[in-house]
């Protein structure tokens, strides 16, 4: 703060994004951050669920050597790792509830929008680690089906919302 020559106080720009945030700014950073990942959370699992009823017999053919082909991944991304299945469920868990104290220093609504992507995605592929057919704590097979050719892995919606969320929030976390 500093005071005018006419004596009247003023808060600078400096001062004001120093501060830290209100319990009320902070409740609502983690209300969007919640909100935005229960959202990619239940399109994730609406359309697992799609792949796992329409493309268990048969894949569908897209343009430019895209197609929608049921895979189940085991590993982590690029399928690699298969046999640590149960330890990235537990570091994307971790990652993805972590995510509701680190939001809580966030200014950037922009940056919160990622990170809600980013918790959204992990916690979609948890819950198909946690819940699906497999062996043992977090055995489950993650379920992949969105694919762009011979040249990239299948994904899912959890995944293209983990890379965009951290796209966002690279892009809009440095310029704070």
């Amino acid at each position: 703060m500093t005071t005018s020559p006419s004596g009247e106080i003023t808060t600078s720009a400096v001062d004001v994004e120093s501060a830290p945030l209100t319990r009320r700014e902070v409740a609502a950073r983690r209300w969007q951050l919640a909100t935005i990942a229960v959202v990619v959370i239940v399109i994730d699992q609406l359309t697992k669920s799609w792949a796992l009823d329409r493309l268990a017999d048969e894949s569908i053919e897209g343009p430019w050597g895209s197609s929608l082909r049921l895979v189940f991944n085991r590993g982590s991304a690029f399928s690699l790792g298969s046999g640590f299945g149960p330890l990235f469920g537990v570091l994307a868990l971790v990652i993805g509830l972590g995510l509701f104290f680190v939001v809580r220093s966030v200014r950037e609504r922009s940056v919160v929008f990622g990170l809600g992507l980013v918790q959204g995605g992990a916690i979609g592929n948890v819950i198909d680690r946690a819940f699906r057919d497999g062996d043992g704590f977090l055995g489950g097979a993650v379920i992949d089906f969105l694919e762009m050719g011979d040249w990239w892995p299948v994904f899912n919606i959890a995944d293209v919302a983990i890379v965009v969320g951290g796209i966002i929030v690279v892009l809009f976390g440095s310029r704070a």
